[in-house]
């Protein structure tokens, strides 16, 4: 018998089946700066920017960034904004423009009181080398694999300060 879920107070034993087909997504921070943190993302991340929306209605920007590994991304720019739209581990930057040019321009990053929001996470192959690279690219650590307890994890923050987490891919 193939894995359901596990049991926790709240927990619906089995998917509705009106949600057949769902996909979680994306998930979307607001940044300060798309320059900063698309050179963030792209190079300490290896993500790939696989679609740029400009709506200048509401004046801002959507970046949709992923880690597509060996995925065949579509050329086309239809097909590539369905190959996003149905597919998992999107990141979603969304500037509010000229906020790049507003020195008092941030966003909470979901840690500090009250806190919310709290990370997004990145699964690498070895985390030692993980915590190198990053020191490599002049990253900031929240928390370093040998801080504390939790000697498995580390935590870095992005250009407006979210913390990202970097987990050790085991087994």
């Amino acid at each position: 018998m193939a894995f359901n879920t596990e049991n926790a107070p709240g927990v619906e034993p089995e998917a509705p089946d009106a949600t057949r087909g769902f996909i979680f997504n994306h998930t979307m921070v607001r940044i300060v700066d798309p320059e900063a943190s698309l050179a963030f993302y792209t190079r300490v991340f290896g993500m790939r920017l696989l679609r740029k929306v400009d709506m200048p209605e509401g004046e801002f920007t959507l970046y949709f960034l992923a880690c597509t590994g060996n995925d065949d991304v579509p050329e086309d720019k239809d097909a590539r904004a369905q190959y996003v739209n149905g597919r998992e581990g999107v990141l979603e930057l969304t500037h509010n423009w000229g906020t790049e040019n507003d020195p008092d321009a941030g966003y909470h990053n979901g840690n500090d009181e009250p806190q919310g929001y709290g990370h997004i996470c990145f699964t690498v192959p070895d985390l030692e080398a993980a915590c190198r690279w990053m020191d490599e690219n002049g990253v900031v650590f929240q928390k370093r694999p040998e801080d504390g307890r939790m000697n498995h994890i580390a935590f870095v923050r992005d250009p407006d300060g979210y913390w990202i987490e970097l987990v050790a891919r085991r087994g």
